[in-house]
């Protein structure tokens, strides 16, 4: 066997084991690099829900993080304000739902839109947030609208109806 046919043999061999190699390594970095975006996505989403609980925080007369409904009703200003963080939080929501939500979600997915779903049940159990949801809903996606409208009639009959 001459050293040209060594070489030829082991440019073989390379090639057999090489590119398998190289697909698998490929692949590996891919999925990796979908992990890594899914991640940063879920930590914007959630650096903006961080900024409407400032906001929530700043409106604190509101009451919007207590069960316990207000002792006199809003006035007008109030009623204003409350109906804006209202729609700033359904904004958020809907690119949550978007992004993330996907009808048959790998297991990672489904940890990362969890968070969502139950952002989404928690103020569906707020009666002023159920009441003003269809305005809220106008012009938004066709299925997000219908996930929101679900999520809130599981929540309106009680945590019976939306165990998962």
């Amino acid at each position: 066997m001459t050293a040209m046919d060594y070489l030829e043999g082991l440019s073989y061999l390379v090639t057999i084991v090489g590119l398998p190699f190289a697909i698998w390594v490929f692949t590996k970095e891919q999925r990796k690099e979908r992990v890594n975006d899914d991640e940063e996505l879920y930590l914007k989403l959630s650096d903006e829900y961080s900024n409407f609980l400032r906001l929530v925080l700043s409106n604190a007369d509101l009451k919007l993080m207590t069960k316990i409904e207000p002792e006199t009703p809003f006035d007008t200003e109030q009623i204003e304000r409350r109906n804006i963080l209202f729609e700033i939080l359904i904004s958020i929501f809907e690119r949550a739902y978007i992004l993330v939500y996907e009808e048959n979600m790998d297991r990672q997915t489904a940890r990362l839109w969890q968070t969502w779903d139950d952002y989404a049940r928690y103020w569906c159990r707020r009666r002023d947030f159920r009441d003003l949801l269809p305005s809220l809903l106008e012009g938004e996606d066709a299925d997000f609208q219908q996930f929101m409208r679900r999520v809130a009639a599981e929540e309106a009959a009680g945590p019976q109806a939306s165990a998962r």
